[in-house]
């Protein structure tokens, strides 16, 4: 077979889109380049437009390009704050209630069975036995769901600083750690694809209302924002009225119905804002705190200007007919900064040097632009280097900046929110989306995030 001769793969990142509703940029072309052309040389095809027939017609070879592209990496416990706000919610939702009541969870997209073997672990160690709930978890990789059933793990999934639970849960074999039986009973493993209503019904059974709390976390990052709002229509169905939503860090801007922190400062954690009455669990909502100041940004970092008003679509380089809704009414833009977003050296507008070919070189050569307002030019610039580049925070901050420079508030926040998934201490990120979240009018979403940039500074300081 001769070498793959490489051409641009902007169907294959189509048929991405389709399938798992991915958005290349969260991950980068390069890196679905790297996963077409192994899957190529795998099955011995060196030409690109066969290899695009066989996608579309063999589903095996679908899913196995599907493995090559989704991040299934996760670690037990991760961020312990969830785990203690589900037991919270567990302790109200059976705190008085017949043995036959039960809790039932789901946990999508559930990777290699981390989140959903925890979630059983801090059940157990409530007391709870398996006869009062059941944990559903579903993925879209096959080579994930396989690990997960084994349940063998190396130390990497033992991150979190807290490790007695593996004292407790598993055995050691040869240097991998494997989970007790008991516990891997207590979970349901499913190959299923949230964006596919048949899919779930056919994993999941009878699954309309069906879930006290679904586990949704670090996946909507990844999704074009027709994909997002296909999931939060899924969430929607899946979850009881009075149920709780848990997403990542960065998340929770991304949902648009109507949800609200399941308590004061929650960050993962939610619920629909209009509760069902004599909904088990209302005390986990908590009025919104007096307002704070922002925090003042480090030295030589200026604060993000005033959000303007934008009739973009959501969605970072989203066409315009998927907007759903008209950006809220914000602020007036402010004047952009004279000094360069970025602190680098900068080249005079319309050089005519080689192209920027390294990150810095093309921050540096997008703040000159954006000093001369040529921001459509950087921002273009910006978006040319994440199609061939690995994601970078700084990036994806720097091209927020320059969509809020030119009034698209919501791509802007995409970026924004891309940024902290990255880097989740980035408080410049923070600050941006706090201004965001004000700008439209949602005030207990700007606390939360000048919030979490205060205690980003605070820990800063004390390093």
């Amino acid at each position: 077979m001769s070498p793959v001769s490489f051409t641009p793969t902007a169907a294959a990142e189509e048929m991405l889109r389709r399938w798992i509703g991915l958005d290349p940029n969260t991950i980068g072309a390069a890196a679905i380049r790297r996963a077409v052309r192994l899957r190529m040389l795998a099955v011995e095809i060196d030409d690109l437009a066969a290899y695009l027939r066989r996608l579309e017609s063999d589903v095996g070879e679908r899913d196995r390009l599907v493995e090559e592209v989704v991040v299934a990496e996760s670690w037990f416990f991760r961020d312990p704050q969830v785990y203690e706000q589900l037991r919270r919610f567990a302790v109200a939702r059976l705190s008085g209630t017949s043995p036959d009541t039960s809790l039932r969870i789901l946990s999508v997209p559930c990777a290699a069975g981390e989140e959903p073997y925890s979630i059983a672990m801090t059940l157990l160690d409530l007391g709870y036995g398996p006869d009062r709930f059941r944990i559903d978890a579903i993925d879209v990789s096959r080579v994930a769901l396989s690990k997960a059933r084994a349940g063998r793990y190396s130390p990497n999934a033992f991150r979190n600083a807290d490790t007695a639970y593996r004292d407790r849960w598993f055995h050691s074999e040869k240097g991998v750690a494997v989970i007790d039986e008991s516990v891997q009973r207590c979970v349901r493993f499913a190959w299923a694809n949230v964006l596919d209503e048949r899919l779930l019904d056919e994993a999941l059974g009878v699954w309309r209302s069906s879930y006290d709390v679904v586990f949704c976390r670090n996946l909507l990052i990844y999704l074009t924002s027709d994909a997002r709002q296909a999931v939060e229509r899924a969430i929607g169905l899946l979850l009881k009225p009075d149920g709780m939503v848990v997403v990542g860090a960065a998340e929770p801007a991304i949902l648009r119905d109507g949800w609200v922190p399941c308590a004061a400062g929650s960050t993962f954690t939610l619920r629909r804002a209009t509760r069902s009455p004599g909904a088990v669990g209302r005390s986990f909502g908590a009025a919104p705190g007096p307002a704070v100041e922002a925090p003042k940004p480090p030295a030589g970092r200026p604060l993000p200007a005033a959000i303007g008003r934008g009739a973009d679509p959501p969605g970072k380089g989203a066409p315009p007919e998927v907007a759903t809704a008209a950006p809220a009414p914000a602020p007036a833009p402010a004047p952009p900064p004279e000094a360069p977003v970025v602190d680098v050296a900068e080249a005079a507008p319309g050089d005519t040097a080689a192209p920027p070919r390294t990150l810095r070189e093309v921050i540096a050569a997008a703040n000159t632009l954006a000093n001369a307002r040529r921001f459509s030019e950087a921002i273009a610039l910006c978006e040319g280097y994440q199609q061939s580049g690995p994601p970078a925070a700084e990036l994806f901050f720097l091209t927020g900046m320059l969509h809020q420079s030119l009034g698209r508030a919501d791509l802007a926040e995409d970026c924004f929110h891309k940024t902290l998934y990255l880097d989740a201490a980035h408080e410049e990120a923070l600050l941006a989306l706090s201004l965001l979240a004000t700008g439209r009018g949602d005030h207990r979403r700007a606390e939360q995030f000048r919030d979490s940039a205060r205690r980003v500074l605070e820990r800063k300081g004390a390093s």
